[in-house]
């Protein structure tokens, strides 16, 4: 991999091009073993997931309808408590299969609601498969994850989809943000 400037603000990688493809090649059979004859509406929460979720339904066998959601219950790096969705669904998920495709599970809050949300639009299984779980301990939210990539520690991850302000999404590794980047 060649060095760039924003990799000198990585205080070290966590996990490597192969590492993350390795990975979602194991998750995606895992996927296909379960939703082989479902049919199943995929949604990627935007705009972290995106990276995930593209190279993910490139290995999936199965037929799928992707669908994608913008929400957020957080102003900047703050929580608002409140689930706020920008984008929504196209598709009616009322008696389907659905997956969420998450990029991070960090205090669960975001996820937990937009599962509350989804839930009220009666599917007919809701699922959740993210890249990352972060270990923060017990979680504000308990939050099913029923397919998870990682579990990395509680830093400030960039790369791979996730950002600091929006920045450093388009690194091909996942790896820790140096603390004197956002200090």
């Amino acid at each position: 991999m060649t060095e760039t400037p924003m990799m000198d603000d990585l205080e070290r990688v966590l996990y490597n091009q192969d590492d993350i493809q390795k990975r979602i090649r194991e998750l995606a059979a895992e996927l296909t073993e379960f939703y082989e004859d479902k049919n199943p509406v995929m949604i990627c929460v935007l705009t972290g997931a995106v990276f995930f979720y593209t190279d993910l339904l490139k290995h999936l066998d199965f037929q799928l309808e992707p669908d994608y959601i913008i929400c957020s219950s957080y102003s900047g790096t703050k929580s608002t408590g409140n689930l706020t969705i920008s984008k929504d669904l196209k598709t009616n998920i009322e008696g389907r299969h659905v997956l969420v495709v998450e990029d991070i599970i960090d205090t669960g809050l975001t996820m937990y609601q937009l599962l509350n949300n989804l839930q009220m639009r009666k599917p007919a299984s809701l699922k959740v498969c993210t890249l990352c779980d972060k270990d923060i301990g017990k979680k504000a939210y308990d939050v099913p994850i029923d397919y998870c990539g990682f579990v990395v520690e509680n830093r400030y991850i960039i790369g791979y989809g996730f950002d600091f302000h929006n920045k450093y999404r388009n690194l091909p590794v996942i790896g820790i943000l140096k603390e004197s980047v956002y200090t």
